[in-house]
């Protein structure tokens, strides 16, 4: 199948900041020198917190892992799980359509979604809330038919309860994922046969469906500000308490995410531009040698040359930048906005303070 961009992409992409940490820290898993081994990740999170993939959220992650555009595009064209054109803004279905579940009715899901949702596989619904494809096995054979719905499974489903899901959807409910035929997990339809003494009822769900309950963000888009915290490592005392916390009955709604802005929509409501003013700057660093603009949180090696190129050694000339200095700084920057987003100025003032 080919795979291209679509030809309606966003003016940018930013991380938002909880999802920015969230990237940093999937990149500090692998040695120096080795961070592209995120790229999978990171596109996934992008993913996550709009919905598809676009071409700024590919070169987004690209930038920050210091790679080249092509070989984050190879990554993203490649596996069929990321997403390179819009999908419904509320869930986008995916109905496993191999062996397993084609013998147990997989047609008759699709049916549902042509009959609910769009005749076309990745073709928005009127209202724009969703969209489906068929896909290829999902690995819950002993669980047939079945879809994947966001982040989850939903398992042992007939044409009736799948329309049942899309509706509860719709109107703004997260149905619990897992078997919705009543099993626990994958025993036996008839009844175990074996490990008769197991006790299933130590939590209400199976392991995964209860963690999807317990985080209540199974449809949701991702910000980062999920509960638990979805990097342990990072703060596993406030993800354990949060934990302890959480709900373990029926899922909270999860918000209506709105779907990714269009280019036009996105300068439409963009504010007045501040009139831009030339900052002073350097044809070279100054003696003793340039600083490591690198420290900046959101500057890596490759904008860092940019910024060079543009005369920016040092963190003294970002901490004097005034708002229209910023503003012509930002007009030559390939990701405008990040400057404030990540608020360079007091960074980089800190930095050459010693701080």
């Amino acid at each position: 199948m080919l795979r291209r961009l679509h030809p309606e992409q966003p003016d940018s992409f930013a991380f938002t900041p909880d999802n920015q940490k969230w990237a940093e820290a999937q990149m500090k898993k692998f040695p120096e020198g080795r961070q592209a081994s995120a790229i999978i990740p990171l596109l996934w999170r992008a993913q996550e917190q709009e919905g598809w993939l676009s071409r700024p959220a590919i070169e987004h992650v690209a930038t920050m892992l210091d790679l080249a555009f092509i070989r984050a595009f190879e990554v993203a064209s490649f596996y069929f799980m990321f997403q390179l054109q819009p999908v419904g803004a509320v869930a986008h279905i995916q109905i496993c359509g191999t062996l397993s579940c084609m013998i147990c009715g997989a047609e008759d899901l699709v049916g549902v979604c042509k009959d609910k949702i769009a005749a076309n596989p990745h073709e928005l619904s009127a209202d724009g809330k969703f969209s489906w494809e068929e896909v290829e096995c999902l690995g819950s054979c002993a669980n047939a038919p079945m879809a994947q719905i966001g982040k989850d499974y939903y398992e042992d489903l007939t044409a009736e309860r799948l329309g049942e899901i899309i509706d509860e959807l719709a109107a703004g409910r997260v149905p619990v994922p897992g078997p919705q035929n009543g099993r626990f997990a994958a025993e036996p339809l008839s009844g175990l046969t074996s490990l008769k003494d197991y006790e299933s009822g130590k939590t209400k769900y199976n392991a995964s469906v209860q963690a999807a309950v317990d985080i209540g963000d199974t449809v949701k888009r991702i910000d980062g500000t999920e509960v638990p915290l979805l990097t342990p490592w990072i703060n596993d005392a406030a993800a354990t308490s949060a934990r302890a916390g959480a709900p373990t009955a029926e899922p909270k709604a999860a918000a209506k995410p709105q779907p990714s802005a269009k280019p036009k929509a996105a300068k439409e409501d963009a504010a007045t531009p501040v009139a831009e003013a030339a900052p002073e700057t350097l044809s070279a660093p100054r003696e003793g040698g340039a600083d490591d603009l690198k420290k900046i949180t959101g500057v890596g090696p490759k904008l860092e040359g940019v910024l060079n190129e543009l005369g920016f050694w040092h963190f003294d000339q970002i901490a004097n930048w005034t708002a229209e200095e910023i503003a012509w700084v930002d007009s030559r920057l390939k990701f405008k906005g990040r400057i404030e987003r990540d608020n360079w100025v007091a960074q980089a003032t800190a930095l050459a303070k010693g701080d």
